[in-house]
């Protein structure tokens, strides 16, 4: 790989990793401002506008959404022409430390070894590009570009998140229900409302898991289908509302993606409660590589 190529990969990256952590997608805007608009409690209402205020000040400052400024998630579209060597995901990674550093990101990784990483007992690194990246994931599309996704995840959703099977009894709604249950034990937990519920639903942990991934990435706050907006008004029914303050709008809404299913009475569902910041998602797309 030329080393022209190399540092723009690196740059294009580490942009991106500022940009999801610091940006509210114009689509979440707007999603905001119509839940502020019909809010008729108080409090919620002021919590409301008080997240967007922050948006609007990260945005233009370039500062973290949040202090907890998250664990980098990459999601990787690479068009059926197209080739991923090893040297470029080297600089990808490159850029992500690059990114982590500039933002800054938090530091968050344990040293040591397993057991010492377990306990906390190895210490922390003070470098924040130190935090190591998830397995990436990979996917295939039609159009002739590779396109990196980057999702910065804090540790509130993961923690309230879960992924268990399902029972389904030949039956939608039976699956629907007990997501539902699910989601609204997760928000009620999870203290940093209104949320954004992302939900993969396969044929083993990884898959689902890997779904609930790729709901966040493909997930648009204006389009909404039947099923994710069913599950959005019901949880939003429990009056849970902004940071346990009560009102309409506990969930902003639902991000489902349904895969592949094996002829079984179970269903693998992986729910992330994603936080009032959540999904800090930013995109780019890499002409040369």
């Amino acid at each position: 790989m030329e080393k022209r190529v190399r540092d723009c990969i690196v740059q294009k990256t580490a942009e991106t990793l500022i940009r999801a952590s610091t940006t509210f997608r114009a689509d979440k805007k707007s999603v905001y401002k119509r839940a502020i608009e019909k809010e008729t409690n108080a409090r919620s209402k002021w919590v409301l506008e008080t997240i967007l205020d922050n948006a609007i000040v990260a945005e233009k400052n370039q500062s973290p959404l949040c202090d907890d400024t998250g664990i980098p998630h990459l999601f990787l579209e690479v068009g059926k022409g197209k080739a991923v060597s090893g040297e470029m995901l080297d600089a990808i990674q490159e850029g992500v430390a690059v990114g982590l550093r500039k933002l800054p990101g938090r530091p968050m990784a344990i040293m040591g070894n397993s057991m010492q990483r377990l306990d906390q007992s190895g210490g922390l690194d003070d470098d924040p590009a130190a935090v190591q990246i998830a397995p990436i994931i990979i996917r295939t599309i039609s159009e002739e570009t590779i396109r990196l996704h980057i999702l910065m995840q804090g540790g509130g959703p993961a923690i309230r998140g879960k992924t268990y099977r399902v029972f389904h009894h030949h039956s939608v709604e039976t699956v629907i229900n007990e997501v539902v249950e699910w989601a609204g034990e997760a928000v009620k937990q999870l203290g940093c409302t209104p949320c954004t519920l992302a939900i993969g639903i396969g044929r083993s942990q990884l898959e689902a898991t890997a779904l609930m991934t790729e709901a966040q990435v493909y997930g648009c706050y204006d389009l909404q289908n039947d099923l994710e907006s069913e599950i959005t008004a019901r949880v939003n029914e429990s009056g849970i509302g902004p940071l346990g303050l009560g009102g309409s709008t506990s969930v902003l809404a639902t991000f489902l993606r349904v895969g592949p299913q094996r002829a079984s009475g179970v269903r693998i569902v992986c729910i992330r409660p994603c936080c009032c910041f959540e999904p800090r998602h930013a995109s780019v797309e890499f002409e040369e590589a």
